[in-house]
């Protein structure tokens, strides 16, 4: 054989097991590349539907509630050891749904969403002598997130910290539920947020939209319990500009009641949406009626704290449904009331429409803004001398 058929042979050979190589290389790199694709795809679809669970379901609080009717009977310090265990066994419940389908809050709320009733639920930061210490005549209940303390600290430093208006003694406290996110973290926070301010309210519900029914009939149940001396309370959110000084001259009035009274931004033949991807959404099963009855709107009502024991009591024989101040218009027509339209119903403004205008915020009550430093920055200019 010559040198170049040698030399060929030679070269053949070797482009051949070059290419068995490569085939080798590729068929591995493809099957492992596929199992990791796999796998990748596996747990991105787990991720997708932990997170999915984690924001449109309801945590079932029913442990809480039998770990805080053994709580309420220790020692603060002891409290506080309790909570944070209760809050270490929440997030090993939230974590477990990594194993579940996710389901939404709309097919969730018709087999999870229950109790409102307020005595299924205890206090974990509570002030029960605040309204013997200050005599209200109007108590300010504030529905508030856990996390959400620059809201809490704007009002402190604007409407929240007038404390006489007109003659007449005003509390301000928050309502808050438990925290999800860095659960021990918020509560160790809060805690310490409680002993410097002394104007929280906490309850052993999940603190979720879902569950604004909820944290209302604890405001309720607070008041009819903690401070049924006040003559009027207001459930008023933390996004809310509030004119104490037009509220006190509207209680004040001489034909203002004294029982059995409720105004606000008064909602009439609201039809009930059925639209499954609705924030609003309410199934059938939770109320099966095609239009609420007349509520006011729950940005901000006033009412008689007469109302407040009323209420509680008889949402023991309402079914809870998750639209929170239709709920309490429900309430109010099994009583066997109607909220009122206050004398000038301007006054209670969802949205102001254009630019700030100082005369106009002088005349409302209440309305709603976009952030706490521009309850902040119009406070301070309403209140700057003319």
């Amino acid at each position: 054989m010559s040198t170049f058929s040698l030399s060929r042979l030679r070269f053949q050979s070797c482009f051949i097991l070059l290419l068995s190589i490569t085939f080798i290389v590729s068929v591995t790199i493809f099957v492992f590349g596929l199992e990791s694709s796999k796998v990748w795809f596996h747990n991105f679809t787990k991720l997708i539907t932990f997170q999915t669970a984690k924001n449109h379901t309801l945590i079932r609080m029913t442990s809480f509630t039998r770990h805080n009717n053994t709580v309420n009977q220790q020692t603060s310090d002891t409290k506080h050891t309790a909570v944070t265990t209760m809050l270490r066994h929440n997030v090993t419940d939230m974590l477990s749904l990594e194993s579940m389908t996710a389901v939404p809050v709309k097919e969730a709320s018709s087999f999870r969403y229950h109790e409102a009733y307020p005595h299924n639920y205890r206090f974990i930061i509570d002030e029960p002598h605040k309204c013997e210490q200050e005599n209200p005549f109007l108590v300010l209940m504030v529905p508030v997130a856990p996390h959400e303390l620059e809201a809490r600290n704007a009002i402190r430093s604007t409407w929240g910290n007038e404390s006489v208006v007109q003659n007449k003694n005003i509390t301000v406290v928050f309502s808050l539920g438990l925290p999800g996110i860095e659960a021990e973290k918020q509560q160790e926070e809060l805690r310490l947020e409680s002993q410097q301010y002394h104007d929280l309210i906490q309850s052993n519900f999940m603190d979720t939209y879902i569950n604004l029914t909820i944290k209302t009939m604890v405001i309720m149940d607070w008041l009819a319990t903690r401070c049924p001396q006040a003559s009027y309370a207001m459930k008023v959110d933390s996004d809310m500009f509030l004119n104490l000084e037009n509220l006190m001259t509207l209680l004040l009035r001489p034909d203002s009641p004294k029982e059995n009274y409720m105004t606000g931004k008064v909602m009439w033949h609201i039809p009930v949406i059925r639209d499954k991807n609705s924030k609003w959404y309410v199934p059938k099963e939770l109320y099966d009626e095609d239009y609420y009855p007349t509520y006011p709107l729950g940005m901000g009502y006033v009412f008689s704290n007469d109302l407040s024991g009323k209420i509680v009591e008889v949402s023991k024989e309402i079914k809870p449904f998750n639209i929170e101040d239709a709920y309490v218009g429900a309430c109010l027509k099994q009583i066997g009331i109607s909220p009122s339209t206050p004398p000038n119903p301007s006054q209670f403004k969802d949205y102001f429409r254009g630019k700030y205008k100082r005369k106009e915020f002088a005349s409302v009550i209440t309305t709603i803004l976009n952030s706490p430093q521009q309850l902040i920055t119009f406070w301070q200019d309403l209140k700057r001398p003319t």
